[in-house]
């Protein structure tokens, strides 16, 4: 008895029911079996092959796709755009391995949306909002200036609108882009309130862009006092703002908490150098809390302000993985504490003595800033030194 030859699966991508290239339309019509959405079957001419509907659970699909394989049956599995982008690809070349794959792509949706709006899409992050957190979602749209991000039913184009705003992100140009390819195409041009405030086709790609920049990105920090507005002096000052952002050791994506912010310099400086974290900057005093606003907006970060008192503020925030404490007493700093996710990090400044050794029990490391600036002497001209006062600096990572 001759030995079934193992047939290979195609894979081959539609937009508007339409398959892209003379050897996808081969695949079609010479499958024995049929794999895909009812959307995508419909589409497809070949009244002799067998029909299989994708209707939840991959892994029982993939085994019946290895199986007609196996016994030689040509298998076509029918996808939107580009299968290996986002899609079916992944599963199926760790099901059966990329060689037994033959990929017939059409334009992804990222493809289409960027054309049907006229502009480039190689400077694009593209982001898929589908089958994972929509926080980690959100986080990776804020550190973005262009996102294309690819929404799913659980969490359409207004999920994400919401989220984006709950966060405080800013983007000025913002497109849904819906049944690209399709007689049904439709595309809304709005804001993120507008998007936020929708109702939009959960299969969609929402196109989100900041305006460009005159000014090259720098990594800076440590900026002058005089960039910031503050109260009467109020602000953490640029050396301090140095070494209080390494002791730190700020990570790419979570969330840090600058608890008694002031002019809101160390979460605006935070906010800059990793943008992909989320950042809260908590102030007791609203007048204090509209200069954070005004700060952060003159240097183009995102973050949000939360006005209210520590503790308890604290209590309606996602919890820390890094925290910056510039006010209050040690109850502040326990909350913090209780609160701080593992291996979290806290810094926190003190100009008495008094409390920093409390907090140094605590976090277990300790050390003075003391700065002297160089001020020109009236009538001769010379130079000397002027000291601010000393600071108090306490970090650690607690067990």
């Amino acid at each position: 008895m001759a030995d079934i030859a193992v047939a290979k699966v195609a894979v081959v991508g539609l937009h508007g029911g339409e398959a892209y290239g003379a050897q996808a339309r081969t695949a079609l019509a010479g499958a024995a079996v049929l794999v895909g959405a009812p959307r995508h079957l419909a589409s497809v001419v070949n009244d002799r092959a067998e029909r299989r509907v994708i209707t939840g659970g991959l892994a029982p699909l993939l085994d019946d796709i290895a199986r007609a394989a196996d016994c030689g049956r040509d298998v076509c599995v029918l996808a939107s755009g580009d299968p290996g982008f986002f899609g079916i690809v992944r599963a199926l070349s760790h099901r059966l391995g990329s060689a037994r794959l033959i990929i017939h792509p059409a334009p992804s949706s990222v493809a289409l949306a960027a054309a049907r709006l006229g502009v480039p899409w190689d400077d694009m992050t593209v982001i898929s909002a589908h089958g994972r957190s929509l926080d980690d979602a959100v986080t990776e749209i804020i550190r973005s200036n262009r996102a294309a991000v690819l929404t799913a039913p659980a969490t359409p184009p207004q999920a994400i609108g919401r989220a984006l705003l709950d966060a405080g992100a800013t983007f000025e140009h913002v497109a849904v882009c819906s049944n690209l390819g399709s007689d049904s195409e439709h595309i809304v041009h709005t804001d993120l309130a507008g998007l936020a405030e929708g109702t939009f086709d959960g299969l969609s790609v929402v196109v989100l862009r900041r305006p460009p920049t005159s000014h090259s990105a720098t990594l800076r920090w440590g900026r002058d006092c005089s960039l910031f507005d503050h109260r009467a002096g109020m602000i953490t000052k640029p050396e301090v703002r140095i070494v209080v952002l390494a002791r730190l050791d700020l990570v790419r994506s979570g969330v840090l908490w600058d608890v008694g912010a002031g002019s809101g310099s160390m979460a605006i400086e935070a906010a800059a150098l990793a943008p992909g974290l989320q950042v809260f900057a908590i102030e007791q005093h609203d007048a204090d809390a509209d200069r954070i606003r005004a700060n952060a907006a003159a240097f183009d970060v995102e973050l949000r302000v939360i006005t209210g008192s520590a503790p308890a503020v604290l209590d309606h925030l996602p919890d820390p993985d890094r925290v910056f404490v510039g006010g209050g007493g040690i109850d502040v700093l326990d909350a913090v504490l209780n609160r701080l996710r593992p291996g979290g990090i806290v810094v926190a400044t003190y100009a008495a003595m008094d409390r920093a050794l409390q907090a140094h029990a605590r976090l277990g490391h300790l050390t003075q800033i003391s700065v002297s600036n160089a001020s020109t002497l009236p009538g001769a001209g010379g130079v000397r030194l002027v000291a601010d006062n000393p600071v108090f600096l306490v970090w650690g990572s607690p067990s």
